[in-house]
């Protein structure tokens, strides 16, 4: 989607900003791992072809992504973007006929940063992002039966079962976007910022100049 290519949003661990060209060789390597292949049932791409995923993502009006940066290593002008990687999170608008309806995807790729709240904390930071910006009004995600910690997350978050496909062996799970649930979204990702997403890239060139 064009309508993020100069989106960052800060959250309290992570930042999220547009996935970008520079961002696909680390991709690639995660996109190598079986576990990942399994758990967003994707298959293996070669680097142009996932050259040419990035470029279709950035120019489909219905997807929308960001990588996710780890704050830490981010804050550190001299770390570039492509180390600071740590998973990417995704909207899928599934339905032509109903722009209200979102898919959200989330992958946290490096093993060393799951187990620790940041799915939720990105989940929550994407769902403002599809509410406000987007228009969202019913959130839908799709996890293998196997992935209980990723199922269980999204009950927490109020997600309902919906169906389970014993082919796919997947589970569906959906959210109305009802008044008190945007109440709650909105004051769960309160400390979001947005930010210019080119003027920040220039800032930290800036800081690593001097």
């Amino acid at each position: 989607m064009k309508i993020n290519e100069n989106t960052l949003l800060e959250g309290q661990r992570v930042v999220l900003v547009p996935y970008n060209a520079e961002h696909v060789p680390r991709y690639h390597e995660w996109m190598k791992s079986a576990e990942l292949q399994q758990l967003t049932a994707s298959e293996p791409l070669t680097l142009e072809q996932e050259y040419d995923m990035q470029k279709s993502w950035r120019e489909d009006d219905d997807k929308c992504t960001f990588i996710i940066l780890d704050k830490q290593q981010w804050a550190n002008p001299e770390v570039g973007e492509e180390q600071c990687m740590v998973g990417d999170v995704n909207i899928f608008l599934t339905d032509p006929t109903d722009l209200s309806l979102a898919e959200l995807e989330v992958m946290i790729a490096e093993p060393s940063f799951r187990g620790k709240g940041i799915g939720k904390e990105v989940t929550l930071m994407m769902m403002h992002y599809g509410v406000s910006k987007l228009g969202v009004q019913k959130f839908e995600v799709k996890i293998g039966l196997d992935n209980q910690i990723s199922i269980a997350m999204f009950k927490k978050l109020q997600f309902q079962e919906v169906s389970v496909c014993k082919v796919f062996k997947e589970m569906t799970l959906q959210l109305p976007v009802v008044e008190s649930v945007r109440t709650t979204l909105l004051h769960q990702t309160s400390h979001m910022k947005e930010w210019d997403y080119k003027q920040s890239c220039s800032n930290r060139q800036e800081m690593t100049s001097h």
